[in-house]
């Protein structure tokens, strides 16, 4: 049995609460906001969850404090413009030689750092933290799916192998496969940025095209998304495995993805904050923008797809003249 502190209550965060203690493992699930701790531990409910049952082992607190304390695995699951001031707030409880899992996605635009370096980022700040071991956990992993224990398999990356191995066999059940993988920056960027291409896969169902057109952003969208890995030093076999076309795949097809809706909404005619207001959760795509526009140009690396979300998205472009843009592009060799 592992000791766990879950660190956001959100629908990720709890199903894998939810699932880490059906597991038999020690879960304590916190949150930052006192109506979900008071809530959730009331109803045993997530309202984004609704066909899910919150076990009663798994205790919840508000204290950072109490959740960080002597535990075996900590799990970083609140939306990515969180990680950092989390990250900052749990510092000074945080041992050395902790395992320090991550399953937000996304890329720091100010920074233009990953989230397992943003968290690294503020533990080197606060000091004492020499040997803390980050692992990025990512893959084709709805929550919805996971808190009803549908088949789903995952990606556990760290450069330390011992640690990547531990938090495989701590996460593993029937329902969660597990692999391990060193590519850490690869796994990352490919969590980041399939987001952004899920926008252009909604967006081009908002706008009634069909399955050739999903298909074709999907594939093109992963060529950019592994033109940009391999330029930043990332091991080009990411891109086709798990972390990489997997969760491209189930982010700009599935009816769950935020992404995918908020991009539908927006082929639709409504305004990225409207869309956003509608989803009514975090639509991480929209946030990573920024840093997939920063780093397409630091790199030189062309991503026409990241691109056009972008006009559209940031510079109020028309999302039915975007594609005419791409489909007018200069013939190419497929790379």
């Amino acid at each position: 049995m592992a000791k766990v502190g879950v660190l956001g209550a959100g629908t990720w965060g709890t199903a894998l609460a939810r699932m880490l203690c059906n597991s038999g493992h020690d879960v304590v699930l916190w949150s930052a906001l006192e109506r979900e701790v008071t809530e959730y531990a009331k109803t045993r409910r997530h309202p984004n969850l609704p066909g899910m049952i919150i076990p009663d082992a798994i205790r919840f607190t508000g204290d950072i404090e109490d959740v960080l304390k002597d535990k075996d695995i900590l799990l970083f699951a609140v939306p990515s413009v969180f990680v950092r001031s989390t990250a900052a707030k749990a510092a000074p409880f945080i041992p050395d030689g902790q395992i320090i899992v991550d399953v937000a996605k996304g890329i720091e635009a100010e920074t233009l750092m990953t989230l397992t370096e943003v968290i690294r980022d503020e533990l080197d700040k606060a000091g004492g933290h020499d040997h803390v071991k980050l692992v990025a956990l990512s893959g084709p992993t709805h929550a919805e799916e996971v808190a009803l224990d549908m088949p789903t398999t995952i990606v556990s990356a760290c450069r330390d192998e011992k640690a990547a191995a531990f938090v495989q066999d701590v996460f593993w059940n029937t329902c969660m496969r597990v692999y391990t993988n060193s590519d850490v920056l690869g796994v990352e960027l490919c969590g980041a940025m399939k987001n952004i291409i899920a926008l252009a896969a909604g967006m081009s169902a908002g706008l009634g095209y069909g399955d050739n057109t999903k298909a074709a952003l999907i594939t093109r969208g992963m060529a950019e998304i592994a033109r940009l890995g391999e330029a930043m030093g990332c091991d080009k076999h990411t891109f086709a495995g798990l972390a990489g076309i997997g969760d491209l795949i189930v982010t700009a097809t599935s009816v769950h993805s935020r992404n995918n809706k908020a991009g539908f909404l927006i082929g639709q005619g409504r305004t990225p904050q409207q869309a956003i207001e509608e989803v009514g959760m975090v639509v991480e795509g929209i946030n990573a923008l920024p840093a997939a526009m920063y780093l397409s140009e630091k790199y030189h690396v062309d991503m026409p797809i990241a691109r056009g979300v972008n006009e559209i998205v940031n510079n109020a472009g028309q999302p039915a003249e975007i594609v005419r843009n791409l489909m007018s592009r200069p013939k190419k060799r497929e790379e």
